[in-house]
This record gives structure tokens, sequence and C-alpha cells, in this order.
């Protein structure tokens, strides 16, 4: 289970490819006079449906690697929330294009690979308390927005009936 992942010269190879194609797409420019950067995923965000499906598709390549690479299901199931996240979020008109600036989900899942091939345990053990604690905020969220929904549709009713 905590085992070195074993790869071989085209693994690294795709490796390599795939942190080239998460900095083009997470911090390939700068703003001048700061330390911000951000990448094409931004830019090309700003084409409704074309920016989602070139980083879903960059986010599928990095899930693909890193399950050529055996990584566990934890490791890939912080991945996809990453992507997960970035979809949802980065899906809003131009709001998602900001979002998609910070949030640089290729970048996070760079780091949770690499991690997971520099010490597989540890990364292994973040992982699970990431995809916790978001599930709990999820849960959370879900919550709120019902709570939300019902009291809504409550005073709704009471003022009708009056």
């Amino acid at each position: 289970m905590n085992e070195k992942p074993i790869r071989g010269v085209h693994d690294d190879r795709a490796l390599d490819a795939y942190r080239k194609l998460a900095y083009a797409f997470d911090e390939l420019f700068r703003i001048p006079g700061t330390s911000f950067r951000f990448g094409l995923d931004a830019i090309i965000g700003l084409i409704p449906g074309v920016g989602d499906i070139a980083v879903s598709t960059l986010g599928g390549y990095a899930l693909l690697l890193a399950f050529k690479l055996r990584a566990p299901a934890s490791v890939l199931a912080r991945m996809l929330m990453n992507i997960g996240v970035d979809t949802v979020f980065g899906a809003v008109p131009l709001i998602g294009d900001l979002f998609d600036a910070t949030w640089k989900a290729n970048t996070k899942n760079r780091q949770v690979l690499e991690a997971w091939l520099a010490d597989p345990a540890r990364a292994e053990r973040r992982s699970k308390w990431a995809i916790a604690i978001f599930g709990l905020l999820f849960i959370a969220l879900t919550a709120a927005s019902l709570w939300l929904a019902w009291w809504v549709i409550t005073t709704l009713i009471a003022v009708l009936r009056h």
C-alpha cells in the first residue's frame, strides 16, 4: 500500500510533460510588479466552454498519469476533487476565470502527485485528510443550502397566507 512507486523512462517523460503543461496552464504569466502568476487556463477560460474543456482534458491526463504510476485511491480522489472544484467554480462567467487564476488545479495536482512520488505514506495520509475535510465542508454547505431553501419556502408560504 505505501510502497515506493516504480517508474520507467516513459513515466518520467510523461511526468515532465505534465509539469510543463501545469506550469503553462497555471503560472506562465506574471503580473509585473507582483508575485501573482496566472496561466493559459485563465485566458482560455474567457471563451465559454473552450477553457473548461481544455482544463478538464489536462486534469484527465493528470489522473491517467497518476493511475498509470499506481497512485492510491486517496491520491486520485484528491486530484479529482481539485479538478471538480475548478470545474464547478470555474464555470461561473468572469468570476470563474478569476477563480481559475487563483485555484490553480493543475499546480495543486502536480504537487499532490510529486508529494506522493517523494513520500507515498505521507502524501496518502494528507490526501485522506483533505478528502475528509472537503467532505465535511460539502455536507455543511449542503445542509446550509437545504435549511436556506426550507426557510425561504416557509417564509413565502407564510407571506402568501396573509
